[in-house]
């Protein structure tokens, strides 16, 4: 195997992170089926914009309301033992959802109830599974690792949508959320298989007046955290609306139907899987990556608003999609680095706050502009979005800089002169001096 690829499939040299790679591929891309079903599901029941949009607003709108209390729980309790419930309890809607469409008796107040059902319990599998990952490989991996998680979800965006509109063409959508109901187990199994002795561990907080705000502080006096997170808060709320907008244009747009969309989806889900490949090759992340990823998004955004024709439009997609991937997989690799080893959790749920709990405000937005508009519409205020985002950042970071680059004397300015485009903070030094994460043999 040559050092190129060795070093793309790293984390894979882990024993645990494999068990958990595995997993999530079964996992997710039964997700990514019950997803497309959930939507055109109701697409079908109710042919509205808005409708599409409320669907993603309700999976998400716990996390905007509670995310920052689920990342103090993931602080507080072993995550290991943290997922195991969670996992299992996302079953339970996938599970009602096949039952209720198998009988026919299904309206859309009660897809709209039980994708708030899951998003209840994302609240708190969310950002115990991202600050998870780095107990599975350390620092030194986190950056392919989180890269090769990017790559689960984006070849299981591919699987899944084509599995999709297969099952749905033949059986209906209700097969596909027995199929997702199923794929849990497979996570299950992962999590209860993995060797407990070789998790890196931070030791659990306790219970204390304020833990929510002390993180807060945390990030507010940290640029590598703050900068990229506000980015993301744009990008989150107006960029990322691709659930929505997708069904929508398949059957607005192009008058088409669930081949089309999955065929969409597909297209996206190939550029996701390259752009992740790209980004797990590299050793660190930098500004510049998060700066021009966001700006690239933007541009590819407003490219494939403009496509004059459905072929056009899914070649466009293809870009879009690794330049998406290869912008969240960076903020998320950032803010594990920068983040304080006992703060992960709630820092992580931060993430999980502006980039999924954004969708409760953006996802009804962009589903209503794109019904009294156009999905095209739609696309651009995203493209918009990121570029403004990109701009932003590039100048907060090149005021972050100008302050650290004035107060360091000679040679050690020499040394940051890349400004705002120095690598992201590891903090893997501080933590093993101050022995904050450590090699436990003590089950979670």
């Amino acid at each position: 195997m040559s050092a190129g690829l060795r070093r793309t499939f790293s984390s894979l040299s882990v024993p645990n992170y494999r068990r958990y790679f595995t997993g999530q591929v079964i996992s997710i891309s039964g997700n990514w089926m019950q997803i497309v079903a959930e939507m055109w599901l109701i697409v079908q029941l109710t042919g509205s914009g808005v409708s599409v949009g409320l669907v993603a607003a309700m999976q998400f709108l716990p996390m905007l309301l509670f995310g920052a209390w689920g990342g103090l729980l993931a602080d507080r309790v072993p995550k290991l033992r943290l997922l195991k419930y969670t996992q299992a309890l996302m079953a339970v809607p996938a599970i009602a959802l096949w039952a209720l469409t198998a009988t026919g008796d299904i309206a859309p107040w009660m897809v709209f109830g039980l994708v708030l059902a899951r998003g209840s319990v994302l609240v708190i599998d969310n950002p115990a599974r991202q600050a998870f990952v780095m107990e599975l490989v350390g620092p030194e991996r986190i950056v392919n690792a989180v890269s090769l998680n990017s790559v689960v979800v984006h070849c299981s965006r591919i699987a899944g949508p084509a599995a999709a509109g297969a099952v749905i063409a033949v059986f209906g959508v209700s097969l596909c959320f027995a199929v997702n109901a199923l794929s849990f187990i497979a996570m299950l199994v992962a999590l209860a298989r993995m060797d407990r002795s070789a998790l890196l561990t931070s030791v659990p907080i306790e219970r204390a007046r304020g833990d929510v705000m002390l993180a807060l502080r945390h990030v507010r006096a940290t640029p590598a955290l703050w900068i990229p997170l506000a980015a993301m808060v744009l990008v989150g709320t107006l960029s990322f609306n691709f659930q929505v907008l997708m069904p929508l244009l398949a059957h607005s747009t192009w008058h088409g139907t669930a081949t089309t969309y999955a065929a969409m989806t597909m297209a996206m889900g190939i550029g996701s899987v390259a752009g992740a490949l790209l980004t797990s090759t590299l050793q660190s992340v930098s500004s510049r990556l998060i700066v021009g990823a966001a700006a690239a998004f933007g541009v590819f955004e407003l490219l494939a608003a403009a496509a004059p024709s459905l072929p056009l439009q899914i070649l466009a997609l293809v870009p879009l999609g690794a330049v998406s991937v290869t912008f969240a997989a960076g903020v998320n690799s950032s803010l594990q680095l920068a983040a304080s080893p006992q703060m992960r959790g709630r820092v992580m749920s931060l993430y999980s706050v502006v980039f999924l709990g954004s969708t409760p405000i953006g996802a009804p937005l962009v589903g209503w502009l794109a019904e009294v508009a156009s999905p095209r519409a739609g696309l651009a205020l995203g493209g918009v979005a990121a570029l403004v985002a990109a701009a932003g950042a590039r100048v907060a970071y090149a005021r972050a800089a100008g302050p650290a680059q004035n107060a360091m004397p000679g040679a050690t300015r020499a040394s940051t002169s890349r400004g705002a485009f120095a690598p992201i903070p590891s903090r893997s030094a501080s933590v093993s001096a101050a022995g904050s994460s450590t090699r436990t043999d003590s089950t979670p």
